[in-house]
């Protein structure tokens, strides 16, 4: 059917939107929630049945519903404040307030005309998709583990349920194409090994490995191979004391996880830096953001803005460079380094919810959103964007350094210790390890034991990409602690950074609540910070 409301024309049976005459592409949930709107004009829809007929059913996210909503207004010239085509009933609905008339059936094709596409969300405006550009992710395949224990064949059940929940927990990450465990199985019973079985796949990245348990112990080898050149990326040994098992397999999970995905986003990353950047493709652009975006200045974080606009270009659909780009305005909005702070913001939550059209089971398009909340002031959201990206991803170590850092801030304290102590448990070596480090500094700071404050404090400042603020943390930490001579050094060079730093710029950055204010202005202080 065709209708016609305000400016706008859809044909459902096309697929079309049209605003005066024009053609619009539209993301298809948004398509489908003018749809619904349209064929019950004024009537109420509410959140359950929108959910039921634009998701299917689906659990999602009032961040992805409201991404969605703002994205229809948008569409039809319409606006929150205005709401003269979609209104919103608080905590009951929306429901469509203009009229609209039926138009009859779809159009007829023209036999020359070729048959209409489903529609796609079309790319930001400012960049064009390049032709040739393809949408692709690192492929990788988990070998079932070879099993060497005594009074067993070299095909155990362990070594394949570990494989088996590898293959699970990398796939909940959404940052890689993983092979199903039904083939890596079969190449296994066959005797393949990993490397041939790599190149069989002809997947980029590789992981075997060997199991043997006796004594009471369980010992581990794991060896993560990039299959074109053969070369070892990443290996471990483990060599856990056997208690549970099944805590033991879910602890040694987390830990190959964690692993393999951070070895492979640092490879991509520097090969990505390595390459022409007019030769990059989505994939590419978007790690050659991630090697700008993690030196934290602002030099680089223009550029890392530049690639993942380019990677969002080239590939509509990737959910990750849309995080990316909005955390590069984030950064923007976090550091001081704009004078437009209000519409970077804007641009950090737009950015967070293309994320989310694109995938909202994507654990680091929530942590986007989640981010972009806390900018807007609301922390509640921002802690149930972080707590669904942990809920769709209990591996996501960012998702855990974010609740640590928004309980650190404002919240509950004890709390933050616990995430930032699961973030570091998940990854040890990450590019944002000074910010787990400085979050739990925080926290112990708001606790009172000012002493611990003080030492994971001097540890967030002496990563080797720890900006100005994580020394502001280390140097108050130390103040409240009694290490005077410790924080003055650490206050000069947070000084020589940047040249009259005083505690407003220190509380703009994180916004503390009360509590956390008077106790980190009272470091200040002993310093002689105003």
């Amino acid at each position: 059917m065709r209708y016609r409301f305000a400016d706008c024309e859809l044909d459902t049976a096309r697929h079309e939107f049209l605003v005066g005459g024009e053609s619009i592409r539209l993301e298809p949930q948004v398509f489908d929630l003018l749809a619904l709107l349209v064929q019950h004009p004024g009537r109420l829809i509410s959140r359950d049945e929108l959910i039921a007929e634009v998701w299917g059913g689906r659990i999602v996210s009032e961040s992805a519903i409201s991404a969605r909503i703002n994205a229809a207004r948008k569409a039809t010239g319409d606006d929150g404040d205005r709401q003269h085509v979609i209104a919103t009933v608080p905590r009951r609905g929306i429901k469509l307030v203009t009229s609209v008339e039926v138009l009859g059936e779809a159009r007829p094709q023209s036999p020359l005309q070729p048959p209409l596409q489903a529609t796609v969300r079309e790319p930001p405006a400012e960049t064009v998709p390049p032709p040739h550009a393809a949408a692709r992710r690192a492929s990788i395949a988990i070998m079932p583990f070879v099993e060497a224990t005594a009074g067993k064949g070299p095909h155990g059940d362990t070594g394949s349920a570990l494989a088996h929940d590898v293959i699970v927990r990398l796939a909940k990450l959404r940052s890689h194409m993983v092979i199903a465990q039904g083939t890596v199985l079969a190449l296994h019973e066959q005797g393949v090994g990993s490397e041939e079985a790599g190149r069989i796949l002809g997947v980029d990245y590789i992981v075997g490995g060997s199991l043997h348990t006796g004594a009471g112990r369980l010992s581990l080898n794991v060896e993560l191979i990039e299959t074109a050149s053969g070369r070892i990326v990443w290996a471990e040994s483990f060599a856990p004391k056997v208690a549970d098992a099944l805590t033991l397999l879910e602890e040694l999970g987390d830990q190959i996880v964690s692993a393999i995905a951070g070895e492979i986003e640092a490879a991509e990353r520097n090969r990505a830096i390595l390459k022409p950047p007019n030769s990059l493709d989505a994939w590419e652009a978007y790690h050659r953001g991630l090697w700008h975006m993690y030196r934290f200045t602002r030099a680089d974080n223009d550029q890392a803005r530049h690639f993942f606009q380019m990677a969002v270009s080239g590939d509509p659909t990737f959910s990750r460079a849309y995080a990316g780009l909005s955390f590069t305005h984030w950064q923007d909005s976090f550091q001081g380094w704009t004078d437009t702070r209000q519409k970077t913001l804007e641009a950090a939550f737009s950015a967070a919810g293309q994320g989310l059209m694109a995938d909202d089971r994507d654990p680091a398009a929530h942590w986007a959103m989640g981010r972009a909340e806390w900018l807007r002031g609301r922390l509640d959201q921002a802690v149930n964007e972080f707590e669904q990206a942990v809920e769709l991803s209990p591996n996501f170590a960012l998702a855990h350094y974010n609740l640590a850092f928004v309980h650190a801030t404002a919240g509950d304290a004890k709390a933050a210790v616990d995430h930032s102590e699961q973030s570091l448990s998940l990854s040890p070596f990450d590019p944002m390890l000074f910010g787990m480090l400085g979050a739990r500094a925080m926290a112990l700071a708001r606790l009172g034991r000012f002493e611990e404050a003080a030492t994971w404090g001097l540890k967030a400042a002496a990563r080797p990409n720890a900006f100005p603020h994580i020394r502001a943390i280390a140097a108050f930490s130390l103040a409240l602690a009694d290490r005077l001579d410790e924080a003055r050094s650490h206050l000069e060079l947070l000084h020589a950074a940047v040249p009259g730093y005083g505690f407003a710029d220190f509380q703009r950055a994180f916004r503390f609540d009360a509590n956390g204010t008077e106790i980190f202005r009272k470091g200040a202080r002993r310093l002689g910070v105003k």
